[in-house]
């Protein structure tokens, strides 16, 4: 075998066109040194590019003007004082430097938080009726029509409802407890009256997204998982949960970004009292700016609002891809 190999790399003849010749002008046609030749798209995918940049386009348009843009300017008037009317003049920080120091930025930001947490039983919730809904029987469609009408109601309706169930005079759940007790007029309940009534709508549309998803379930997998013995809460965990996992993602995103834009409820139930403990940083800065023309401190509340959705997406998309990968 040496022999062989001695031979071909000493002394045999190179032929012409083989790897390792010598091509016109010295180069070694095939060597290690030799590039090779990018192929050029065809015409065929260059016309396939060219129309998928103009289904693109208009929706890219679309969402840099309204989307892109406003962002953009949010954060530029956050660093300007302006009532609205008059010419804005630039202040620089001090927009957020008052903002940090306002104890009502603080209740804010801690009823956010109490929105955020309480909201997060809507997924489950959401899930749990899905389950009881996606069933062959009789009259489930009636059943379905129930659950589905809290997500076709407004806010401001939704609001009234449980305003006049709260009523501590007549309201329904003074004649369930035998007594009046003030839930929207006492600084202790008010947030959790609200959060109470904005889980009955939020629970209807992560109800309707898990009826989604549970229509594309992989019947294969889960008639295997019968033969093997799967039932009850073991096919719910090991099998259906994990092909719910995209519809899992996208009912906990919807869920988190509800939960921090929170305002038309707050607006018609308390308008943020008693004594601005029931208000949120979306209905502070509507405050702010509506009533009191401070555009530019309300674009600071704004921005910092925008940075905590921003942080509580990146985060459960990180999750969701490495949980892909």
């Amino acid at each position: 075998m040496s022999q062989s190999v001695s031979r071909h790399t000493v002394g045999a003849p190179v032929e012409p066109g083989a790897p390792g010749a010598p091509a016109p002008g010295g180069a070694v046609r095939g060597g290690p040194s030799a590039v090779p030749r990018r192929r050029r798209p065809t015409p065929t995918a260059r016309r396939q590019r060219r129309a998928a940049f103009l289904f693109l386009a208009p929706a890219c348009v679309m969402v840099a003007i309204y989307v892109v843009w406003p962002i953009l300017s949010t954060i530029r008037l956050s660093f300007f004082n302006w009532d609205g009317m008059t010419e804005p003049s630039f202040i620089g920080l001090a927009n957020y430097v008052e903002l940090f120091h306002t104890q009502t930025f603080y209740t804010a930001l801690k009823n956010n938080l109490i929105w955020l947490v309480l909201f997060l039983l809507a997924p489950p919730m959401g899930l749990a009726v899905a389950l009881y809904l996606n069933q062959a029987v009789a009259g489930i469609r009636i059943v379905k029509s129930l659950f589905f009408a809290p997500f076709v109601l407004s806010g401001v309706v939704v609001g009234l409802i449980f305003s006049w169930f709260y009523d501590p005079t007549f309201g329904l759940l003074a004649l369930m407890l035998g007594h009046g007790v003030p839930v929207l007029g006492d600084p202790r309940y008010a947030t959790l009256g609200i959060v109470f009534a904005a889980l009955w709508p939020q629970t209807a549309y992560c109800m309707i997204l898990y009826l989604t998803g549970l229509t594309s379930l992989n019947a294969e997998q889960i008639e295997a998982a019968r033969m093997e013995g799967a039932h009850g809460w073991s096919m719910l965990w090991h099998v259906i949960l994990p092909q719910l996992r995209p519809t899992t993602f996208m009912a906990i995103v919807v869920t988190i970004i509800g939960a921090l834009r929170s305002f038309d409820l707050i607006s018609v139930m308390t308008g943020g009292g008693p004594f601005e403990s029931s208000t949120v940083l979306a209905y502070y800065m509507y405050d702010q700016a509506i009533k009191y023309y401070r555009i530019g401190y309300s674009a600071a509340v704004a921005v910092v609002l925008f940075g905590i959705m921003l942080v509580y997406i990146v985060y459960h998309l990180r999750r969701m891809l490495r949980a892909e990968q």
